[in-house]
């Protein structure tokens, strides 16, 4: 993975709300599902969490977790 991309995914996760913030791990819980379904989405205005939900289907357990405290809040 480059610098660059490193860094929009550090922006993005943490531009996108506390929820990847709540629990320890909640950062990395869907760096895997981001860098395979949404690494071409810009961060910003949900458009990451928007892109990881619309592949609920597809994301590991973690990440569904952590974007279903999302939705909680």
């Amino acid at each position: 993975m480059s610098k660059l991309h490193a860094a929009f995914l550090v922006l993005a996760i943490g531009c996108s709300g506390s929820a990847f913030a709540q629990s320890g791990d909640g950062r990395g819980a869907c760096k895997a599902d981001y860098d395979k379904y949404c690494a071409g989405t810009l961060p910003g205005g949900g458009r990451v969490v928007a892109c990881l939900n619309k592949q609920q289907n597809q994301l590991s357990d973690a990440c569904k977790k952590v974007l279903a405290g999302r939705k909680k809040q």
